[in-house]
């Protein structure tokens, strides 16, 4: 537990890519099998569930650290962060504790869940004790559920790799499937993934999977080898995805508009359809096992032929509309825990399959996109599943590009979100890569709105002390003429870290009233929020939601006064419904 808690210190205090990869590659060199296994999970996304529930946290903290519930909440809306304020207000403990990471997890916290408050004080109490300041903050994040690190995957990959002196590609590969949470990570687990050796059950050639921001400037000769499927559980795995770059220069200098295939950017859940030996299963991109989610889909197993693997796009869609329906008839199926025949009824599904990575149990990745794409025109023609439940997505033909920037510009009235571009010659690999091709995403522009800034909190990690999330108003004005500010969304995204410092600088500044860690600030501050969707919502006092906020820029050229209103809004709502 000690060595994991310098490591998370050690990455939450540097945004440098270099300096993370030196630390990772450092803690998996000396640590155990075990712990090793239970890191690569939390740190390749796992997300440990709650333990402890918050009120007896917070009590047990305060009792221990002899605090009145005032002060401890002043202690917390100064800090922001109540894991970090547990660790500072405790009193000093020995930090000698001896136990490792795996012991910690599979000993001490799995078998709180369940237990009787007093027996939860008892023990929180105890572990505190025993760690120091980095481990008491680490310990509370894993058993409050609120342990995020910032290391992308990819970069754990190339450490472990690192460690196991193999290409980076083909732990990628193996951690496919590494944060599902119905297998425990074990020592045996992690050995398989970082040993080098052949395996004799792992397929040969798949294409290069270069992650191009680090660097990597390998050939295109050189080629990653699958996951190895050594027992049943490893059966159903997917690929990992290929992921798109946004397209931020203007599309006619990719060159010739005929080394490109177009498609619509559909607005789903991105997933990968995996059929063998007569089971299907469904994965999200965010490699969570979604199959009981989508009934339909899986039925679709007496269908399409062993040894399939298909990526694409699950999407809300009635039967015989023409259009898929909004992300949000699609939420019911992720948020309930049981689904019943009203919410089949009321939000029918659809997959729009894009690309075929697996077929009659052969990697089809090193093909190109153009091969990949008949391939795949054959399958879904072949398996005969109604449109209504398996449908290919329709190439976007155009014969220049200024023709499919005006295609593009029908993006919203057809449903989607923009363009996917797709070089013909491109490979299948992994995460973004630039080495074997690239798919890029030329999205329309969002909706924008200048609001004005009227509420604010704290951040987490190494924002906890500045001020970075915040709340978004609009002018509505009443019968009698005068004007109130309604809110309507939150953000915390677009600005500069100097950006930050400065309306943290204006917030502490600015405020009116406290609301435990919500700071109510004197409306002083515009800023365009510009965001994907807009629909209605009886539930906000706006009347509407929107879809993925971000703050596009500060504009302090702009007074409160001539912030947008709540008829923009509207306006917007009602383009929005003219366009579907």
């Amino acid at each position: 537990m000690k060595h994991f808690a310098a490591l998370y210190t050690a990455l939450d205090a540097t945004t440098a890519t270099r300096d993370k990869l030196d630390v990772l590659v450092a803690y998996f060199r000396s640590a155990e099998p075990a712990d090793a296994a239970w890191a690569a999970y939390f740190l390749a996304g796992g997300k440990p569930r709650q333990t402890v529930p918050t009120a007896i946290l917070r009590r047990t903290a305060m009792e221990q650290a002899g605090l009145p519930e005032w002060l401890f909440d002043e202690c917390y809306q100064a800090v922001g962060d109540l894991a970090e304020t547990i660790a500072h207000v405790l009193p000093p403990g020995s930090g000698d504790t001896a136990l490792g990471l795996a012991a910690w997890i599979e000993t001490r916290l799995l078998p709180l869940r369940g237990m009787t408050p007093d027996d939860l004080a008892l023990r929180l109490a105890s572990y505190w004790a025993e760690l120091d300041w980095a481990g008491r903050f680490l310990l509370t994040k894993l058993i409050g559920g609120g342990f995020r690190v910032g290391v992308a995957r990819q970069l754990v990959a190339r450490a472990l790799a690192e460690v196991a002196d193999i290409d980076h590609r083909r732990i990628s590969q193996r951690m496919v499937g590494w944060t599902d949470t119905r297998t425990m990570p074990t020592a045996e687990r992690y050995l398989r993934l970082v040993a080098n050796v052949p395996d004799p059950n792992e397929p040969s050639a798949a294409p290069l999977a270069t992650v191009e921001a680090e660097g990597d400037t390998d050939t295109a000769s050189q080629l990653l080898t699958p996951l190895p499927v050594a027992d049943q559980t490893d059966l159903g795995l997917p690929y990992p995805f290929f992921l798109s770059h946004p397209l931020q220069v203007a599309a006619d200098t990719l060159g010739d508009i005929r080394n490109w295939q177009a498609e619509w950017k559909w607005d789903g859940i991105r997933c990968q359809l995996v059929k063998r030996q007569g089971q299907v299963w469904l994965w999200s991109r965010g490699e969570d096992l979604i199959t009981e989610r989508f009934p339909e889909l899986a039925a679709l197993a007496s269908l399409i032929p062993d040894g399939t693997v298909l990526d694409g796009e699950i999407l809300a869609w009635e039967p015989e509309a023409p259009l898929p329906l909004s992300f949000a008839r699609l939420q019911p199926r992720i948020a309930r825990k049981v689904l019943s025949r009203k919410i089949l009824a009321d939000s029918p599904v659809r997959l729009i399959a894009y690309d075929l990575l697996e077929l009659n149990g052969e990697d089809c990745r090193a093909h190109s996109q153009i091969e990949r794409r008949a391939l795949l025109e054959r399958c879904v023609e072949q398996c005969g599943a109604p449109r209504s439940t398996l449908d290919l997505s329709p190439l976007v033909e155009a014969p220049d590009w200024t023709t499919l920037a005006v295609l593009r510009e029908e993006s919203r009235g057809r449903g989607v979100e923009g363009l996917m571009l797709k070089a013909r010659d491109a490979q299948y690999g992994v995460g973004r890569t630039k080495a074997v091709g690239v798919w890029w995403k030329w999205k329309v522009d969002p909706y924008a709105v200048d609001a004005v800034l009227v509420y604010a909190q704290r951040g987490h990690g190494r924002r906890a002390s500045l001020y970075t999330d915040y709340t978004f108003a609009v002018w509505d004005r009443a019968a009698d003429g005068s004007r109130t500010l309604v809110p309507f969304a939150k953000a915390y995204s677009g600005l500069t870290d100097e950006e930050i410092r400065q309306v943290d600088a204006i917030v502490r500044r600015t405020t009116t009233e406290t609301f435990g860690p919500v700071r109510s600030v004197t409306p002083s501050q515009v800023f365009e929020i510009g965001f994907e969707g807009i629909q209605s919502s009886p539930r906000h006092k706006s009347g509407v939601a929107v879809r993925f906020p971000r703050m596009l820029r500060w504009r302090t050229d702009k007074p409160v006064d001539e912030a947008d209103t709540l008829v923009t809004l509207q306006g917007l709502l009602d383009e929005h419904h003219r366009s579907r």
